[in-house]
């Protein structure tokens, strides 16, 4: 992997909004999911940097991106209002948009509302809401892995009581995270490590907690023109095939693909799989 160059701007409010650039070729912005947690975890982007500039967003308040003043600050309109202040900030008239799992849903907003300044959108791992028919699968594919020697306790830890400090949010984010690959192992184990320190920010994953329970974004999803990538893996337990489905036939003309053996971190779990399909989505 090259080198990467931290940069960043000052937005209209006095922030400041931090971003990864590497690579060379056609820009793609990139928006992580999360929410509250720093990019890290998406590694090189499956190695699209040899394809494209990639600019990976920190999103507000992880990374070297500040904190807003507002602790409830973290609404998916303050997210795609972010996203139009770097597109302003990178001098262009429209983006290659990227958004994973959390960051998809923030892509999807942004895309919907400024149709005009999406030329591709790929939907990475996301979802439109998250209804019975997702909730469902979600349940089914939990209990799929209860024979896994992690899932007592990775089970125990999403049915706990909601923990206060960033450090208890980041402790039980991690315990949960076997379950968003499709095998857990001591290869997966040692991904986790390598971000495991990084910084969380407990106050974005409380607003989205709180939207959660609202968030459907189907009404909004034929306003979107930009053509349309929509790919998850056949294992991901809380963005899956349903949600994909959903997705592809909500938004005009949009592709779908189903990536097997992969789980929520299909962007690590099958790199070779997920770069070659982005990439050619991209390019055609």
């Amino acid at each position: 992997m090259p080198d990467s160059e931290l940069k960043g701007f000052a937005t209209a409010d006095g922030r400041k909004l931090s971003y990864r650039k590497l690579g060379t070729g056609p820009v793609l912005v990139c928006h992580p999911g999360g929410p509250g947690l720093s990019p890290a975890y998406l590694g090189d982007l499956a190695g699209l940097w040899t394809r494209f500039t990639l600019i990976i967003l920190n999103p507000r308040g992880t990374g070297a991106s500040d904190r807003p003043a507002d602790p409830h600050a973290y609404h998916f309109d303050d997210y795609t209002s972010d996203l139009e202040e770097l597109r302003q900030h990178l001098g262009l008239e429209q983006i290659m948009l990227l958004g994973y799992s959390h960051g998809g849903v923030v892509a999807q907003v942004y895309a919907a509302a400024r149709p005009e300044r999406v030329r591709r959108l790929v939907l990475a791992v996301t979802t439109a809401r998250l209804g019975p028919e997702q909730q469902a699968a979600t349940q089914a594919a939990i209990e799929k892995r209860s024979g896994q020697p992690w899932f007592e306790d990775a089970n125990a830890a999403g049915q706990e009581e909601d923990p206060e400090t960033d450090d208890q949010i980041r402790d039980q984010v991690f315990r949960r995270m076997p379950f968003n690959f499709a095998r857990f192992g001591p290869a997966e184990a040692a991904y986790l490590d390598t971000w495991r320190s990084e910084p969380i920010n407990g106050d974005a994953l409380r607003v989205f907690s709180e939207e959660v329970p609202s968030l459907d974004l189907r009404s909004r999803l034929a306003n979107i023109t930009a053509p349309t990538l929509v790919i998850t893996g056949l294992e991901d337990y809380v963005c899956g095939p349903v949600c994909a489905a959903e997705l592809t036939a909500a938004i005009p003309g949009a592709r779908e693909v189903i990536v097997a053996d992969a789980g929520h971190m299909v962007v690590v779990e099958q790199p070779l799989s997920f770069h070659d399909e982005v990439a050619a989505f991209l390019t055609s």
